[in-house]
Order: structure tokens, then sequence, then C-alpha cells
């Protein structure tokens, strides 16, 4: 019998034959704000102050850190490194930065600061199309253990990330991107569990990344939402403000 090639595109659609379609990726994210409280419980949060006891294992160390959120993209983290000294990055909703011992005052610049920006935006799950020009389900793929529907999202400002939703749960079970530093580029990927209320709001309260080799697990003790927050809380240190100032006078 003579030897017959089949088009790839029948092929595809031979295999293809019977399975689900998968959902659509603006679905997956509807489904998970529904499934971590709904839109109105979501809505409802203006702020929000975290605690978590962050240990880098490779490197032998354990430290607490205490982030700081508020409507609609204003952030502020700081943290206490045993060796490396003070930490602190946030960003007032228009200028991020970063000051440390290691790498000084610092403003970020390009996809580092839209990326600092898009993570503090209060409301990018619950609006995402606001947010995001495409959002798209890619396949599955299986994340500690448990099946997961890909979708790739791509930012209106050109980010791209990749995020893991459980098929069962709905739950968010990983996210990943390249990140833009001033290191350079760096892959990073985060793996989230432990789900548990919050005045109405189920959150992750272990949370491992892993870049460049290193794994840094951060474990939440607590989360408040809505608490008073002073507004200057997220002023600009005055190291940054002076970097600010001196890049206007140029």
């Amino acid at each position: 019998m003579k030897l017959r090639f089949v088009s790839c595109g029948l092929l595809a659609a031979a295999l293809s034959y019977g399975q689900a379609p998968l959902p659509e990726g603006g679905a997956l994210l509807d489904k998970y704000v529904e499934v971590t409280g709904g839109r109105a419980a979501h809505e409802k949060v203006k702020a929000m102050i975290e605690t978590m006891t962050v240990e880098i294992p490779a490197a032998g160390v354990k430290f607490q850190a205490t982030a700081y959120h508020a409507a609609p993209n204003k952030s502020y983290t700081v943290m206490e490194i045993p060796g490396a000294g003070k930490m602190e990055e946030g960003t007032d909703g228009n200028i991020a930065w970063s000051l440390s011992a290691l790498q000084g005052a610092r403003i970020k610049e390009g996809d580092e600061r839209a990326f600092a920006l898009l993570d503090a935006a209060y409301d990018s799950d619950v609006r995402w199309k606001d947010y995001y020009k495409s959002v798209e389900t890619t396949g599955t793929e299986t994340v500690e253990g448990e099946p997961c529907y890909k979708v790739e999202l791509t930012s209106k400002g050109g980010l791209k990330q990749t995020r893991y939703f459980s098929t069962k749960s709905g739950f968010l079970l990983k996210a990943a991107m390249t990140m833009k530093t001033a290191m350079g580029e760096i892959p990073a990927e985060t793996v989230l569990s432990d789900y548990r209320d919050e005045g109405g709001i189920l959150a992750p309260h272990r949370m491992v990344t892993r870049l460049m080799s290193q794994e840094m697990i951060m474990s939440v003790d607590s989360i408040k939402l809505n608490p008073e927050i002073d507004p200057s809380r997220f002023a600009l240190p005055a190291e940054i403000q002076a970097l600010v100032e001196k890049s206007k006078a140029k």
C-alpha cells in the first residue's frame, strides 16, 4: 500500500475531535474573582495591610515584610533582611521606586515601572478589560499535581504574563513572567496555595517564588482589609524625591 501523508491541519482536526473546547481566558478571570469572594466583595476593598514571614532557604535567612496597598494603585513594601539591611519599594500611583543599602535609591523606568503600576492596581482582576488587551487560554498544564488552564495575558502596555487556574476550584495556582529589572531580564514564577477567608475574600497565604535558581517562600501572617492608612505612607522617600528633582533639573 502506498504511504500517504496527511496534512497537519487535517491531523490536528482529527486529534481534537470530541475534545471539550477550552474556556475563554476572560471567563477564567471572572471565575477566579467569583470563587474568591465575588465582584462586590472585591470592589469593597480599598486598602490592605499584609504582614508576611519571608524565607530564602539557600541563604539561610528568614525575615518579616509588611506591604501596604491603597486604591487605585498605591503601594509600599518594607523589609529588614539580615546581612543586607532595610529594603523598601513602592509607588505613589505615578512614580515607582526602590530603596536599599545594596542598590541605593532608584526610580523604575520602562517595563519595570509599568509592571510595578500594574501590580499595584487594585482592581486589575475585577476590571481586567481595562488593563489587558488580550487574555487567551492556550492549553492545560499540571501545577503541583493539579490540572490547570494556562492563560496568556498581555497588558495594554505590552507586558506579558502567564497564569494557571485550577480546572476544579478556579483558584490561581501559578503565575509566571519575565521580569525586566535593573539587573536585566529575569524569568520568575510564583506558586500560590493555602487559600483562606479574610473578611469574605479568599486569599493565598503561601507563595513560593522561584527566580535566578533561588527560591523565596512567603507565608502570610495577617491581612487587614480597609484599615486606616496615613496617606504619607505612600509619599516618596527623601532620597527618591531628590532623584525626581534632579531629573526635572535636567
